[in-house]
């Protein structure tokens, strides 16, 4: 198995506030705790916040010095922290244009990150759907997505997902002006609401049968896991499979229920106060975490189970099933 697949985590949710750095953090040293040695890079180029929840206000080295090559190896931007065996890389939030790195630099950022010496990196992905947000996600072969039980959390977490699926497949199929044609119909990029994949589906498994297996082998690859934070009751829980009945629906994508994480006011107060609740093990965020942490590991060690072609799957119900339907055009509002 390549080594990107046991080691690159992004931790991504479109919305800002939900609690990307801090479940980051969690997961981290929750990792740490199981004996793996971690990196966590704060990826919000221009708004990076990570270093203040670990307890660094002034880190005497960022991403600031390597997108500028300051210094030479992403790896000597790393600096130890108070955990033992997690090391951090400070996002670059100093210099004018750090949120958009030009293309030679995140290029040469990208080729690096999987050469840092830990057995996982995870990537603290900012607030939007910025291409290079984007790309960070789709890179690694980790894709987490957080978000919360409230409308707006659950409309941003839905249309990061449809907008880092056609960013990949906009990338994948550039050379092939007929398929996205029917992709983006307007030649605009995702946030334009582009049609059900379903329907895409359909028309090229008759007109252009090739077409029609490799992009069904694209989403098969586009694999994400879904982690619920911030969870107060039951009806809580129910977000998650919201997500994954639109994604399901109008992706043709399966995301994956990674856990989730009951709302605890210890961690509100402790990040407030710059300490580090998660690093207690009987607290709720901790264990729930602590579970997350050993299925991120099965993940990470077992391969998936191979793609099968759309003619040996069973064959979906001919009616229709207009339940999702409504949730589909509210989170495509919030995308």
């Amino acid at each position: 198995m390549h080594t990107s697949r046991t080691k690159l985590w992004a931790i991504g949710g479109g919305k800002g506030g939900i609690g990307k750095s801090i479940f980051t953090l969690g997961l981290g040293i929750s990792l740490a705790r199981l004996g793996k040695k971690v990196i966590l890079m704060d990826c919000d180029l221009g708004g990076a916040n990570l270093h203040t929840l670990m307890g660094v206000r002034y880190p005497g080295v960022t991403l600031e010095h390597f997108l500028l090559r300051k210094v030479d190896r992403l790896e000597d931007t790393v600096i130890p922290t108070q955990v033992e065996d997690i090391g951090l890389i400070c996002g670059a939030d100093d210099i004018l244009g750090a949120a958009n790195p030009t293309y030679s630099q995140k290029l040469r950022l990208l080729k690096q990150v999987e050469d840092l010496p830990a057995q996982f990196v995870l990537l603290d992905l900012g607030a939007g759907t910025s291409f290079n947000l984007l790309d960070f996600f789709n890179y690694s072969p980790g894709k987490i997505v957080l978000f919360t039980s409230q409308a707006t959390s659950l409309q941003n977490g839905y249309g990061f997902i449809k907008s880092a699926l056609y960013r990949k497949l906009s990338r994948e199929f550039a050379r092939e002006e007929d398929l996205l044609r029917l992709l983006f119909p307007e030649g605009q990029e995702a946030e334009s609401s582009p049609p059900a994949m379903g329907g895409v589906l359909s028309w090229l498994q008759g007109a252009a049968p090739e077409q029609h297996r490799r992009l069904s082998q694209a989403l098969w690859d586009f694999r994400v896991f879904l982690v619920v934070n911030m969870v107060k009751t039951r009806g809580d829980m129910k977000s998650q499979e919201i997500i994954q009945s639109v994604c399901r629906d109008f992706l043709r994508i399966q995301a994956e229920f990674l856990g989730h994480l009951e709302y605890d006011p210890a961690v509100e107060n402790a990040v407030n106060q710059m300490s580090l609740p998660l690093g207690q093990k009987k607290s709720r965020a901790g264990a729930a975490l602590a579970e997350i942490a050993l299925r991120v590991l099965k993940a990470s060690r077992l391969p998936r189970p191979p793609w099968v072609p759309e003619e040996s799957q069973p064959r979906p119900e001919e009616a229709p099933d207009l339940a999702p339907l409504g949730a589909e055009l509210s989170l495509s509002s919030g995308s």
